[in-house]
């Protein structure tokens, strides 16, 4: 080193952390060359008066972060740093080309470019300042305060089992009865549905769907060689005619509904249309796969009627699926489902082949939030913001041409009709930095429709109703 470190011991910032930025900033400087030996760790510690360790711990950070280099039986060097480039924003992706048509790819990889959510009303999650950042970090905080080997050993495939537990308890206050050994842990519902595919269709199998649906599904189903075909979706659930005359004629191994808060439209399933899906089921043995990712947003029967097949079926015929993301954090993916025990033990043994086990951390952090108490509070936070913007935003909405068939009383989402191709108006919009989700990837036959779905929470920027007014007014 050429001269003394200076260090102080009265500030917030640890010895260690000084020596790390003061020698990182010579070497940024050019001041300190690549190949220069640094000091061995007994000469800086005596030269600065710190301890031995302070300096291993130091040295350690700076070959991390690509400073340093550390030669065996010879000591530590600077390293020859490759100028660092600044970052590019992310460009939106242009669709397929030659096609002019955009894919449930396309929109996947637009909804994690760096875009301020302002900007991406066809999003499918709230926006984190609606989540609760504080309960998730002080659950995690909590969690590695404990014995490490939690933090580093393999959970188990079937779930952490007091997280299973509390889901126990969930689950009967919806009135479905499930034991811990009747739920198994995912990494979301997209595993969890996947799981389920995988262990009931073949290659050249049918899979029911509502129309419109969830679009991501459709392309991992298609993945297993299975046939899918969608059900049109009404205001109470799906078409009971269609549903009994296509079941007769395809004989579909599985089919995967949202009874409550249904993704696009935020409609709720009447228990009329439940108890005739599954006369129907029974009939002509199909699996029901109940997509329930949106339960905790739904304020309840009094608000909008919905009814569970779950609750009614009592996972005989039933399998019901939940998670988090959509509430707590969608970096957490921690999924479940809730079958007969039978079931539970093959999909178990599924998961265990396919990932070993889902994350033991991410589900003891579901669990501490959920066991807290303030997770009931949080969610009722987040109705109440989302129907303090509901009617305002439809109102608007309309008032630019759109129409809303059935405007929801609960949930995130508008399924609106624009009177026009939405692949068109959203290549517009995208031109301008802004993502719509059009109605065409939520059906499975991905033909150009004039609907497209609407996130009320991700709806609120000047530039979004500029350019929809501009477009449709």
């Amino acid at each position: 080193m050429t001269n003394t470190i200076l260090l102080s011991r009265e500030g917030g910032e640890s010895l260690s952390d000084q020596i790390v930025r003061s020698v990182a900033a010579r070497i940024d400087d050019r001041v300190l060359r690549a190949g220069t030996r640094m000091p061995s760790i007994r000469q800086f510690a005596s030269s600065h008066s710190v301890s031995p360790f302070t300096v291993v711990g130091a040295y350690d950070k700076l070959v991390a972060r690509g400073y340093l280099e550390s030669r065996r039986g010879a000591g530590f060097f600077i390293r020859d740093r490759a100028p660092l480039q600044a970052p590019q924003p992310v460009a939106a992706l242009a669709p397929p080309d030659n096609t002019h048509s955009l894919d449930v790819v396309w929109l996947v990889r637009n909804m994690f470019r760096a875009a301020p959510h302002q900007y991406m009303p066809g999003t499918g999650v709230l926006p984190a300042d609606w989540l609760d950042g504080v309960a998730i970090g002080n659950a995690l905080r909590a969690i590695s305060r404990q014995h490490s080997s939690i933090l580093l050993n393999y959970g188990v495939p079937q779930g952490y089992l007091p997280l299973r537990q509390h889901l126990q308890h969930k689950l009967a206050e919806l009135e479905i009865g499930a034991t811990p050994e009747q739920i198994v842990t995912t990494a979301g519902v997209t595993q969890a549905l996947d799981m389920v595919a995988r262990e009931f269709t073949r290659p050249g199998d049918t899979v029911f769907v509502d129309d419109p649906a969830w679009f991501l599904m459709f392309g991992s189903f298609a993945a297993l060689g299975a046939r899918v075909i969608g059900i049109p979706r009404l205001a109470d659930g799906p078409d009971i005619a269609q549903l009994a005359e296509l079941a007769a004629i395809h004989k579909p191994k599985l089919y995967v509904i949202n009874s409550v808060l249904h993704n696009p439209s935020s409609t709720s399933l009447s228990a009329a249309k439940a108890f005739q899906i599954l006369r129907i089921a029974e009939e002509h043995d199909i699996t029901i796969v109940e997509d329930d990712i949106y339960c905790d947003l739904h304020p309840g029967s009094s608000v909008q009627p919905a009814t569970r097949m779950a609750a009614l079926d009592q996972l005989k015929r039933v399998i019901y699926l939940g998670g988090f993301s959509k509430t707590m954090a969608a970096n957490l993916r921690v999924g479940f489902i809730a079958t007969s025990e039978e079931m539970a033990l093959r999909l178990a043994d599924r998961k265990m082949l396919q990932t070993l086990t889902t994350s033991d951390i991410g589900e003891r952090v579901v669990h501490k939030v959920l066991s807290e108490g303030s997770y009931r509070k949080h969610t009722e936070r987040m109705r109440a913001r989302l129907d303090s913007l509901r009617s305002r935003t439809v109102r608007q909405l309309e008032k630019t041409g759109m129409r809303i068939a059935s405007a929801p009383p609960a949930g995130m989402f508008v399924w609106v009709d624009a009177g026009r191709d939405t692949n068109v108006l959203t290549e517009k919009a995208m031109a301008q930095g802004l993502l719509l989700a059009p109605g065409s990837l939520f059906s499975p036959s991905q033909l150009p429709s004039s609907y497209m779905r609407l996130n009320i929470a991700a709806l609120q920027a000047p530039e979004i109703w500029r350019f929809l007014q501009r477009e449709l007014g």
